[in-house]
């Protein structure tokens, strides 16, 4: 008999939670293959991996998809330069609490979906993927292009890779990579057309909340760059969830 905390869950069946397994396994290791996490980040990324393609199927791994590439294509674009201003991330690629602060937060809303089906956790979900997009691609394509990064709460010049510094260039691109999560989702069913612009709101509302956390919090030893992410994501995700009920 099917376990009724699984009756919405689209691995609801052996054969699906197989399928989601090999799936998994095949996404953890091509990451660590192309060098976008290391060992731990193998298995945050694909324990993240398992929770969203378990939870909403083929759609939610056709999005992560999309942010895994993003965010690996803008990482190393202009690695020298990045690795000259010591900016770069390392070669073996982002660790488990890297992934897992900005992986949480849509893995979580997942599991939720999972157990209530309530498609509003599914638009959190969402939203929390479009923020690590945003905010990751903003960040390396500023530290790559942007000639004048200013502090989001001052607005003073300074130097690139500064927590709380933002670029026009580094903010566009962001914005874009939410729409391509957005994009994603819609085209693949998760999210409703007349829903598409949530995700890009929230995924860009999360990344400004991330800048202003690295330009107070952070700056002042308070708080790490994961906890920042992990806040950030959680905080797109509630504005995602909110906006369903609001708008």
């Amino acid at each position: 008999m099917l376990n009724p905390l699984l009756a919405h869950a689209w691995a609801s069946s052996p054969e699906r939670l197989a399928i989601a397994a090999g799936v998994t396994l095949g996404f953890a290791v091509l990451a660590r293959v192309l060098r976008g996490v290391n060992r731990s980040g193998a298995l945050a990324g694909g324990l993240a991996c398992f929770l969203l393609f378990a939870g909403a199927g083929p759609a939610a791994f056709a999005t992560l998809t999309a942010l895994f590439l993003m965010t690996w294509v803008s990482t190393r674009l202009g690695y020298r330069r990045k690795l000259a201003l010591g900016l770069a991330e390392q070669r073996e690629g982002r660790n488990a609490w890297q992934v897992l602060a900005n992986l949480a937060g849509a893995a979580l809303g997942s599991v939720v979906f999972s157990v209530t089906g309530n498609r509003l956790w599914l638009v959190a979900a969402m939203g929390a993927l479009a923020e690590a997009a945003t905010d990751t691609v903003a960040s390396e394509i500023g530290q790559y292009r942007g000639s004048d990064p200013r502090m989001i709460t001052t607005w003073e010049r300074v130097p690139a890779g500064t927590d709380g510094g933002i670029t026009i260039s580094g903010s566009i691109a962001g914005m874009a990579a939410g729409l391509v999560i957005a994009a994603v989702a819609t085209v693949c069913g998760m999210l409703p057309r007349v829903q598409f612009w949530i995700p890009v709101v929230a995924g860009f509302a999360g990344m400004l909340i991330d800048s202003l956390l690295g330009a107070t919090l952070q700056r002042r030893g308070w708080l790490s760059n994961q906890a920042v992410n992990l806040f950030s994501t959680l905080a797109a995700a509630a504005l995602a969830y909110a906006l369903v009920i609001f708008t």
